[in-house]
């Protein structure tokens, strides 16, 4: 027999990830223990982080980045996978989205150690080659053609959210909300059969609201904007959204690009990319590729006019 929803019991999990927390909501039949839930949804996010994160000096990528160019380095699936992911959507963007931007974001203040004047310079000046020339990937290994220093925090908390609802997927969950830091995946419906629904937040620096909300069913959604993650220099407020073509801070971009995917690490990857292209080559790539996508565009002080792409954000 089938259960109403008055029947279900709601459970709202969290733990600390990246930086930021993780969370996972569901529902299920009375007496339903989440504890050993919860326990492996850490296990998954922590994994993550313990391959990709930039902030860990022992992490995979910190050990590929250090490896030297021309020999075959061992790497983990997952680390392989969002790689792969990285390097497509780089492409698919014309270089937009790249994960070899690693000492632009750290010369910028947005890693371990402060903006350096010296660094931001080297950054700027450095010949690039973009991360999908340099690196070959094949199954357990990977290894760099030329210097490149890998960053994935533009994509890695998307794969951290699908990793999440593969998790539930595993407990035999099939419907739920998961998120890390704003990042979202739907799956399936609510008990009431309802599509969940996920605030777009409006660009604002000083306060959190809500811009408009969307209802997914199986889809996620990532956001990337200038008025959450920056920091100052030199009196200016700086995006943490790194253009590749100046080795430096995106300037004069979207307020923020929200994108709706199949999967959160591309909505994450392509967020930052539509950043980077802006609202027109960033709309006509969103459209050649039936890529969902609403941009918001600051205006006079205090306006916020929006483009949107797809059918999603038309309707």
């Amino acid at each position: 027999m089938s259960r109403t929803p008055t029947d279900l019991v709601r459970h709202a999990l969290n733990g600390a990830t990246m930086g930021t927390r993780w969370s996972a909501l569901f529902f299920t039949g009375p007496g339903f223990d989440p504890a050993p839930v919860r326990a492996v949804l850490q296990a998954a996010v922590d994994e993550v982080d313990t391959q990709m994160s930039t902030w860990k000096p022992n992490s995979d990528l910190m050990r590929l980045n250090a490896a030297p160019v021309g020999g075959w380095v061992p790497m983990p699936a997952r680390l392989l996978d969002v790689l792969r992911l990285g390097i497509e959507v780089g492409r698919a963007s014309n270089g937009a989205f790249d994960i070899g931007m690693g000492d632009a974001v750290s010369a910028w203040g947005f890693g371990l150690e402060a903006a350096s004047p010296e660094r931001i310079r080297a950054a700027m000046a450095a010949p690039r080659r973009p991360a999908y020339d340099v690196l070959e990937i094949e199954p357990g290994k990977v290894r760099k053609h030329a210097s490149i220093a890998l960053d994935l925090n533009g994509i890695a908390k998307g794969f951290g959210v699908d990793r999440l609802a593969e998790t539930l997927g595993a407990f035999g969950i099939a419907s739920g909300l998961v998120g890390i830091d704003g990042e979202m995946r739907a799956m399936g419906l609510r008990p009431d059969g309802a599509p969940w629904t996920i605030a777009i937040e409006a660009p604002d620096l000083g306060r959190r609201a809500p811009h408009s909300i969307l209802a997914l069913q199986n889809a996620a959604v990532a956001t990337s904007g200038d008025y959450r993650h920056w920091v100052g220099v030199q009196g200016r407020r700086l995006s943490h959204t790194i253009d590749p073509r100046r080795g430096a801070p995106l300037m004069d971009g979207p307020a923020s690009v929200t994108v709706v995917t199949r999967t959160c690490a591309e909505a994450d990857a392509w967020a930052s990319a539509l950043m980077v292209l802006g609202p027109d080559a960033g709309a006509a790539r969103a459209d050649q590729l039936a890529l969902d996508a609403l941009f918001l565009l600051r205006g006079d002080p205090g306006g916020i006019s929006a483009r949107r792409v797809g059918h999603l954000f038309s309707r």
